[in-house]
């Protein structure tokens, strides 16, 4: 596996590098860079390797790391460094992998590598499936709900979350009306499509396109900010944190 680490920490990336190859002895690190311009200039030559996966650093010596994939329209996977939990959310909707919080954490990194290789497993052409046996799974894209004497239907593009409150299931639109529905989370997770919905803890499932911003809290503890807001604070339950970052990056 070629590397590319972007740090201009030189302690932090030699620590980085150290780790890697402790994890895989096949890891060849390309080049340590610790700026935009020289990698910007790294990929513009074409008599440099190509990397399988970036290790980013987010605040470079000279600029954003963020300008790094804007400029070259970088699609080769990137697992983000970083000190800051800020960008976490602009980051999985970058070409990433993961985002790993400084000091990086060596089981954190492994697990990191482990699902850049479930993810890049080439495709077996003798596994592939005729276009005509394809079935496509179908997710519920309606919800119908009374108020009163009154019916409403939503599609579900227009439903930020659903919550338990009062041991009572509502959704949430995103033009902040809520209504109850007759169904659990649980049976809601089977019918919406995972790609769009996410089943944060005990009792929030919500949109991709809700989340505002994340925070981390502490180690294993993640916040998310939703729109609307929710009436209390929402946390990613620990069991479900790695799972929630697979699930962002998708």
């Amino acid at each position: 596996m070629k590397v590319l680490i972007i740090e201009d920490e030189e302690l932090s990336a030699e620590r980085l590098e150290n780790m890697l190859l402790g994890i895989d002895r096949d890891i060849h690190v390309l080049a340590i860079i610790p700026s935009v311009f020289e990698t910007i200039t790294y990929f513009q030559n074409p008599t440099n390797i190509q990397p399988d996966l970036i290790f980013l650093d987010i605040h470079l010596e000279d600029d954003n790391g963020f300008h790094i994939v804007e400029s070259l329209n970088l699609m080769i996977p990137i697992i983000f460094t970083t000190a800051f939990d800020d960008y976490m959310l602009k980051a999985f909707k970058t070409h990433s992998i993961d985002y790993l919080l400084k000091p990086i954490n060596p089981l954190e990194l492994q697990a990191s590598i482990l699902k850049f290789k479930k993810l890049n497993i080439p495709a077996d052409p003798k596994m592939s499936v005729p276009a005509n046996e394809i079935s496509v799974e179908k997710y519920k894209d309606r919800f119908l709900v009374t108020a009163g004497s009154r019916i409403f239907t939503f599609k579900t593009s227009e439903i930020a979350y659903f919550t338990i409150e009062e041991r009572a299931t509502f959704l949430r639109l995103f033009d902040g009306r809520h209504f109850a529905v007759e169904y659990s989370l649980e049976k809601l997770t089977q019918l919406l499509d995972p790609a769009d919905f996410f089943r944060v803890n005990r009792t929030f499932l919500i949109s991709i396109n809700a989340i505002k911003d994340i925070h981390t809290i502490s180690a294993g503890k993640l916040k998310i900010e939703l729109a609307p807001a929710a009436s209390q604070e929402v946390f990613v339950s620990s069991e479900r944190i790695t799972e929630f970052k697979s699930w962002l990056g998708r």
